[in-house]
């Protein structure tokens, strides 16, 4: 845990990692608190129409122990995998923490996956069991045929033909023998987004939570304080959702407001910040974004947010301004990945926050800007943002895939594939992914600027820039746009959107082609697939 300082500086002088030889996640996230206070709320089930429902600590240790106690008596042992593929709620959190204490390694899926992605991750995992609902049970039969590894499917919903969550819950002994676990023992493996390439199954060790305690505590404003609540519209099945907020919470007390969206709406997540009184959010930078085009959120939502971190893609000034503006408070960035989360982060308590960029590096790691070769480079120039090993946050491997994990480093530092510029005063800002980064006229330019800049014009809701291959530029930029309600697309309206960003960046990354499309393609950790866009662009050339 960080302790408070008055500064940054004396922020990382005073911090050094304080990993115990036996963790995990199971017991410190349920167990610690309800030895202690059995009764202290965990979980607040939002329910729009009705009462929210409560799980305490003491709940969610006896029903986390009953559950891991009746999947022990069938057959799941230690080591085996066993996939969650369930919405935000109180099940979701239960079954986490049964796996963790299992010794078993958790694999959260996206409800949103396709029987085909599905399949994928299950059988690459070799899951021996899944957890999931009615809709992700009809997904898992149409190709359970195929997955020789699993042996058991659970249902929440009672589904016929799997076990029932709430049986086994009901019949499971509520005291249980919990693994004797590592920090370094595996605990979760979650699937890379797969914006470039097959999705990769980074395996974490249970010292992922307190690897990330650091940087979700910077992000925080210095989380846990008296009356905080937390929330995020992020699906608990992404790294962001997952160890972003969910389990950094509870592990430091807080509740966690369940909100199941199938789909962000920017009103109703508004009218649950407001209603649940949510004091720390973990919002995404495209959700923000559609935040913007709700008018007069000070005046019509009665919010008590303390703090707002936000990672996943970059944020970009635009907003950053805005959310000062209309919300009364800093949007703290923060930077990482998949494989290496939280290790770069804003913190506007100690002065650390700048508009256009992700932060500074997070007491406890080591984050540099370097060359092909692996060397540091000099402020002020770009290359690739790298984290030197060992690091508690970073992850333990690729699952089956050595070659990949190989290919992940260079000697001691693990590359990102993201382009990045330090500036002097120890600020990071990134400006894409390698595929990402537009080659124009010379010039290399980053498209989170410019997607920000144009989701600052008003008929703009969201937007997605890419380089479309061009004889005489190498690649222009264009820009696929989604409009405001109220808003049609035109040959005017995409001039002026063009000039809009030329007047506010420059004459070299304003979109000369500007494209109006009904949706956005978003990860499930609600980042545009620009690949998407960028393959359309280069098939437009052969028509």
């Amino acid at each position: 845990m960080l302790e408070r300082r008055t500064s940054y500086e004396a922020l990382c002088r005073d911090f050094a990692w304080k990993i115990p030889p036996r963790f995990n996640i199971g017991t410190a996230v349920s167990d610690h608190w309800a030895s202690r206070e059995p009764d202290r709320v965990a979980l607040i089930d939002y329910r729009p129409d009705g009462e929210a429902a409560r799980l305490s600590f003491g709940d969610l240790t006896r029903q986390s122990n009953a559950l891991a106690d009746s999947l022990r008596k069938a057959g799941i042992r230690r080591g085996d995998r066993v996939a969650l593929l369930l919405p935000q709620s109180f099940e979701t959190a239960i079954a986490h923490v049964a796996i963790y204490k299992l010794g078993c390694i958790a694999v959260p899926l996206a409800l949103l996956f396709g029987v085909e992605a599905l399949e994928y991750r299950l059988q690459t995992a070799g899951c021996a069991a899944i957890v999931t609902n009615d809709a992700g049970f009809a997904k898992v039969s149409a190709v359970a045929a195929r997955l020789t590894d699993l042996k058991l499917i659970v249902s929440t919903e009672g589904s016929k033909g799997a076990l029932d969550f709430r049986r086994l819950v009901a019949h499971g002994s509520s005291v249980f023998a919990v693994e004797d676990t590592t920090p370094d023992d595996p605990a979760m493996m979650i699937f890379t987004s797969g914006t470039t390439g097959p999705p990769k199954g980074a395996l974490h060790g249970h010292r992922v939570l307190l690897g990330h305690l650091p940087g979700i505590q910077m992000a925080q404003e210095f989380l846990p304080q008296r009356g905080d609540i937390a929330w995020t519209p992020a699906d608990w099945a992404w790294a962001g959702g997952l160890l972003n907020l969910l389990l950094p919470s509870l592990y430091f007390g807080l509740p966690v407001v369940v909100g199941r969206f199938d789909k962000f709406d920017h009103e109703a997540a508004l009218l649950l910040m407001e209603r649940c009184g949510v004091r720390n959010a973990f919002i995404p930078p495209t959700a923000l974004r559609m935040l913007k085009t709700v008018p007069e959120i000070g005046r019509r939502f009665r919010l008590k947010l303390r703090s707002i971190g936000s990672a996943g893609e970059s944020l970009g000034r635009e907003t950053y301004d805005w959310a000062k503006a209309e919300l009364g408070l800093t949007v703290n960035e923060f930077y990482g990945q998949t494989e290496c989360n939280a290790v770069l982060a804003s913190c506007a308590a100690l002065g650390v926050s700048r508009g256009g960029a992700i932060g500074k590096a997070v007491p406890g790691h080591s984050v540099a800007i370097i060359d092909e070769c692996g060397r540091p480079l000099p402020v002020g120039e770009a290359g690739q943002i790298a984290v030197a090993r060992p690091d508690p946050v970073m992850f333990l491997g690729y699952w089956d895939n050595p070659e990949a994990t190989e290919k992940k480093f260079i000697a001691d530092w693990m590359t990102t594939g993201d382009q990045g510029v330090q500036d002097a005063d120890g600020y990071v800002s990134f400006f894409g992914r390698d595929d990402d980064v537009i080659t124009s006229a010379g010039f290399r330019i980053g498209p989170g600027e410019i997607e920000d800049c144009l989701t600052g014009h008003p008929a703009v809701a969201l937007a997605a820039a890419v380089g479309k291959p061009d004889a005489l530029r190498t690649e222009i930029v264009k820009a696929y746009v989604v409009l405001k309600d109220g808003f049609a697309g035109s040959s005017v309206l995409a001039g002026e959107i063009s000039q809009w960003v030329r007047e506010r960046l420059s004459a070299h990354e304003y979109p000369r082609e500007v494209e109006f499309v009904d949706s956005m393609p978003l990860t499930t950790s609600g980042k545009v697939i620009r690949r998407i866009f960028r393959d359309r662009a280069k098939r437009e050339l052969e028509v």
